[in-house]
């Protein structure tokens, strides 16, 4: 039964976000008993919102958010001014961005944790090591994994790191797609194995199997099999009557005394009357643009830079969305519309290797891209009819004969990199609006152009009819992954919060999403995400309860 507390009423733990990360925390906080409320800026919706309107969640946005609502301004760097423009996106509903994820769940490999050390100095980025290891996070990826449920095969992939468990379901069952990318990486003598997934293959703890509508990315799932903390950890935290998720909650301020401590958060109800919630302990888990924000507007006397931001590094560093496709049509059908997004990877180009002359790797999957809609304006190739009868006729034969592979790249860290407060625009509540500032370094752009080759030539070992791909373009402006931007460290001059997700100035404040990434790996955040949050929650419960936290 989910708890009810009274508007302002103090309760042990103040979660603002309840998406992929702050679901675990609300989870995890709530069985251990302590009363947790959780603040969403956006909407809960419920699998009877959902639907399959290609124009309302893929062009519109769905549940995403809102640059009406939230403007967000975009530059290369500081040099230029800032133009309005949806450079980022994140889910903005109960659940996040976990409601309409793709649902790849990847581990990190061992060596991202310490690619530093490994690969050495990437000059004109802040490239380092993490304060923590694989091994110290391998106990909550399996927690994550059978907490949410997630489909898989251990032992698969050559290049996955130790594992305590198998999967706790099967691999989805592989498409047209993954059958033909298995047959031409083998032959090139790579070792392709079924995609990791957030996605139920069986019928799990009370939920249904998959039922391949076809409708993953962008979507949420109308039958719940999609593992998105909607659909299981944030129902777990309402059973245990200790937790409230309270949507449509925006917050303005983190709060704190004299003595510099966290003591609540202010935020915007509904009818945007202004409500202080009282925390005893607040864990701020927005996703990586919105949290460096609020600590950022959160500015007091003893924190004049935002809060928790003694070091100037909250916002900085942020890590992008790098990625490169190539598409090829087949001969005969491959209905890829139907099913899950991917059934198979390879990771044999993920680790880095100094021979190239550049920092970078990356996994490739094969996969279904674009829906009916968006395959008519963006899927077909350069040089296919864009009119008439002769546009029809191709459209009708690529949609269903057509397969992409996604190369998933690195992003480096750089401090001029950023999440900052443009000082002309306001959101609809009277905020400052996001200013995001982001380039790429001449190694992603590198890595991109490298990894493109490689997926020519696994699509051409397939022997299809044509394979094209555009090329990758320097300035890439929009991201779904935000990482790095209250990055995690032992130096308290150099990162926001310590090993535990625990801000370096504030005792009782944590931030915990992808915003505490160290380095990007190779894209695909969402399980070290979830395993980060398990983490954080474990030194939580252990401190609240010896009374370190206060």
């Amino acid at each position: 039964m989910s708890a009810q507390f009274k508007r302002g009423e103090a309760v042990d733990f103040l979660v603002i976000g309840a998406g992929a990360a702050g679901g675990v925390v609300a989870k995890e906080l709530s069985t251990a008993g302590f009363s947790v409320v959780v603040l969403e800026q956006g909407p809960y919706a419920r699998e009877k919102d959902f639907s399959h309107d290609e124009i309302k969640f893929v062009f519109e946005g769905g549940f995403t958010n809102d640059t009406k609502l939230q403007p967000v301004m975009f530059r290369k760097n500081e040099s230029e001014a800032a133009i309005a423009k949806k450079a980022i996106m994140y889910g903005r509903q109960v659940g996040g961005g976990s409601v309409h994820f793709t649902a790849n769940y990847w581990r990190f490999h061992e060596s991202d944790f310490h690619e530093r050390s490994l690969f050495g100095d990437v000059p004109g980025t802040a490239f380092a090591d993490w304060p923590i290891s694989y091994n110290d996070l391998e106990p909550f990826y399996t927690k994550a994994e059978y907490d949410l449920g997630i489909s898989g095969l251990a032992g698969a992939n050559p290049f996955e790191a130790p594992r305590s468990k198998p999967y706790p379901l099967p691999p989805m069952p592989v498409k047209s797609s993954g059958v033909l990318f298995d047959q031409a990486t083998r032959k090139l003598g790579l070792h392709p194995f079924p995609a990791p997934m957030a996605i139920l293959s069986q019928p799990y703890r009370g939920r249904g199997a998959c039922v391949h509508c076809g409708f993953c990315e962008a979507f949420g799932c109308e039958v719940r099999a999609k593992s998105s903390s909607l659909a299981s950890v944030i129902p777990m935290a309402e059973k245990t009557g200790h937790c409230e998720i309270r949507p449509n909650s925006y917050v303005r301020k983190i709060e704190t005394d004299a003595h510099g401590r966290a003591t609540g958060a202010i935020y915007f109800d509904a009818e945007r009357r202004e409500i202080f919630q009282r925390g005893r302990v607040v864990v701020v888990c927005a996703n990586g643009v919105e949290s460096p924000k609020l600590l950022l507007v959160s500015k007091s006397n003893l924190f004049p830079q935002g809060l928790a931001n003694s070091s100037g590094l909250v916002g900085k560093h942020l890590m992008w969305d790098n990625g490169v496709m190539a598409s090829a049509v087949f001969e005969h059908p491959l209905n890829e519309f139907k099913s899950i997004q991917v059934t198979r990877v390879i990771h044999d180009y993920y680790a880095a290797d100094a021979k190239r002359g550049f920092y970078g790797g990356g996994g490739i999957d094969a996969r279904f891209q674009y829906y009916p809609a968006g395959f008519a304006l963006a899927g077909l190739p350069d040089d296919a009819p864009r009119w008439g009868l002769e546009y029809k006729k191709t459209f009708g034969e690529y949609f269903t004969r057509t397969m992409t592979l996604l190369a998933h790249a690195t992003s480096l860290p750089m401090e001029k990199n950023s999440v900052s407060l443009d000082p002309g625009v306001r959101d609809a509540w009277g905020l400052p609006g996001v200013r995001i500032t982001f380039e790429n370094h001449a190694d992603d752009v590198a890595n991109l152009k490298w990894l493109l080759e490689r997926e020519h030539e696994i699509l051409n070992a397939m022997n299809p009819k044509k394979v094209w791909s555009v090329a990758p373009d320097p300035v890439i402006d929009t991201s779904v992954h935000l990482m790095g931007t209250c990055r995690m460290g032992a130096d308290r001059k150099k990162s926001v919060v310590n090993r535990y997700s625990q801000t370096h100035d504030v005792p009782n404040l944590f931030v915990v999403d992808g915003s505490n990434f160290v380095t990007s790996a190779r894209q695909q955040p969402t399980a070290t995400i979830q395993a980060l949050a398990y983490h954080a929650s474990d030194y939580m419960i252990r401190a609240a309860k010896s009374g370190d936290l206060g």
